[in-house]
């Protein structure tokens, strides 16, 4: 009896495990295979070269992007935008930080940041291709020229926003000004930096593109400008497609450093709803 019991537990656990999985996956990837489902219907339905159908545009990904050009456009992309992030990364915290921190600075340079954040960054892409030339810091530079924003004024509120209780409490107790930063103001901060993050993530991926499609021989954005030139229509969807991909990819990896870096704050969030 009790081995029957047993059973029939394990059975319902399966199965809970089991509708659990589908339902992780139905709901990312519900929508996606029935937007594709249509495109494919309507494509067949329409003479219009310019909107191919889904599996003209898998087997294009297959030939343009599984070989030699994933080597020669796809890599270098990537290697831009991370330097591009990295350094829009350290430069938006450091100086978020110090600005934060720094009242009388803060309202000195508050009109000169309101100015700047207002310039769209494809503007300054000439004014950077006239001081650096046609290279791979230029992309660089304007990559994280326009990611530092987000990342930049997140970790000014963040910094502004931590809990004066708690700052007394920690000069009170004379605890030193790094020890402050480093395991109050920081910590304090870090949910706005990290939403900071999130949003420079996709503005260095526009970038990353408008970049290579301005003055570059390779890259993602040089390559689907030139598909585009040439009528190569399915190749140009194409890489497209594999933008898409490389914005979901980050997403999920920037997810999953999320979790890790504020899991006292998601923790501390669930209790709060229970």
């Amino acid at each position: 009896m009790t081995a029957y019991t047993g059973r029939i537990a394990s059975t319902a656990r399966s199965r809970t495990v089991g509708s659990r999985i589908a339902t992780s996956l139905l709901y990312p990837l519900g929508l996606p295979t029935l937007l594709l489902v249509l495109w494919g219907l309507v494509a067949t339905r329409t003479t219009s070269r310019f909107f191919p159908d889904p599996l003209t545009i898998a087997e294009a990904f297959r030939e343009t992007w599984v070989g030699p050009a994933f080597v020669e456009d796809v890599l270098p992309s990537l290697a831009r935008l991370g330097l591009g992030v990295a350094a829009s990364i350290v430069l938006g915290i450091a100086a978020g930080t110090v600005i934060g921190l720094t009242r009388w600075l803060r309202e000195l340079l508050e009109p000169l940041l309101e100015f700047l954040r207002a310039i769209p960054p494809p503007v300054l892409i000439p004014v950077v291709m006239l001081l650096l030339g046609i290279t791979d810091t230029m992309k660089v530079v304007v990559i994280a020229s326009g990611a530092v924003w987000p990342i930049l004024l997140n970790t000014i509120d963040g910094v502004r926003g931590t809990d004066s209780v708690m700052t007394e409490t920690a000069e009170s107790f004379q605890v030193t000004w790094w020890e402050r930063l480093w395991f109050l103001v920081l910590p304090a901060a870090s949910p706005r930096i990290m939403a900071g993050v999130r949003q420079a993530l996709s503005v260095a991926l526009i970038l990353m593109v408008i970049s290579e499609m301005f003055a570059s021989s390779s890259g993602l954005g040089y390559r689907i400008a030139y598909f585009q030139r040439n009528y190569l229509i399915a190749e140009m969807w194409s890489g497209i497609l594999l933008l898409g991909l490389v914005g979901v990819f980050l997403a999920v990896a920037f997810g999953l450093v999320e979790r890790r870096v504020l899991r006292w704050y998601h923790g501390i969030r669930e209790v709060n709803r229970a």
